[in-house]
């Protein structure tokens, strides 16, 4: 905790996630979605390699060395921690949609399954060095992506800040907070108390002590009696 009167510095090194998925594949999603307009047909991909720092390529890459990381079974825990997964459909659908983007049927899918096993990372001492600078502004969790073409030609780009970091091309505001939180809510909570929220929410100075309460939120009836597990983690 900071001491009194020094300055409250740490919120400067907490980073939007647009995309739900490991904050290291953001910046490479948003790289994915660029790329695949260059690419007419993704059958002709012959290999994709993605350069990037250590961390991202022995946690989330190639380098971790876990056959699960590129298998169509895996959890969904698993591939939201395979840079290879998640670049291969970001690459194919030009988006990523929380629930959408890990259904089992969309990691099975006979295209995207060819185009997984075709990327391999590799650490780049240069993006190692960028992950841990100590300036929030030049921190970098991105890569450099070479697609290599089966007719011998190389589409390449880098993107090191994602586009929703505070100092990336697309920062992201109040609005697509407000967008986020509609995304990941519908369905599970009703539109008058998703809106009462978000009232409530944007007006946390007013608040007096006693209101807090009314930060809490109410599911819809149908997930509140869902029938919980008699088996679980905890």
């Amino acid at each position: 905790m900071p001491e009194k009167g020094e300055s409250k510095r740490a919120i400067l090194e907490t980073y939007t996630k647009e995309h739900s998925a490991e904050y290291q594949a953001q910046a490479l999603i948003d790289l994915a979605r660029d790329m695949r307009k260059k690419i007419k047909d993704f059958s002709k991909v012959d290999s994709i390699e993605i350069h990037t720092s250590h961390h991202t390529h022995y946690v989330i890459g190639t380098g971790a060395n876990d056959p699960q990381k590129m298998d169509p079974n895996a959890s969904r825990e698993t591939l939201d921690h395979s840079i290879m997964y998640i670049f291969a459909v970001a690459l194919e659908d030009g988006k990523w949609h929380h629930e959408d983007s890990y259904k089992p049927e969309r990691a099975k899918k006979e295209s995207t399954v060819a185009l997984w096993r075709k990327i391999k990372t590799f650490e780049d001492k240069e993006w190692t060095k960028k992950y841990h600078d100590k300036d929030p502004k030049k921190k970098c969790f991105g890569g450099r992506v070479i697609i290599k073409m089966q007719d011998g030609t190389n589409i390449e780009d880098e993107l090191g800040i994602a586009d929703a970091n505070p100092w990336g091309k697309r920062p992201f505001e109040r609005k697509n907070y407000v967008e986020k939180f509609l995304t990941l809510t519908k369905d599970i909570i009703s539109r008058s108390e998703s809106d009462r929220f978000l009232e409530v929410v944007q007006n946390l100075r007013n608040l007096k002590s006693k209101q807090l309460d009314q930060l809490n939120i109410e599911v819809i009836d149908r997930i509140q009696n869902i029938q919980r597990k008699k088996i679980a983690i905890f």
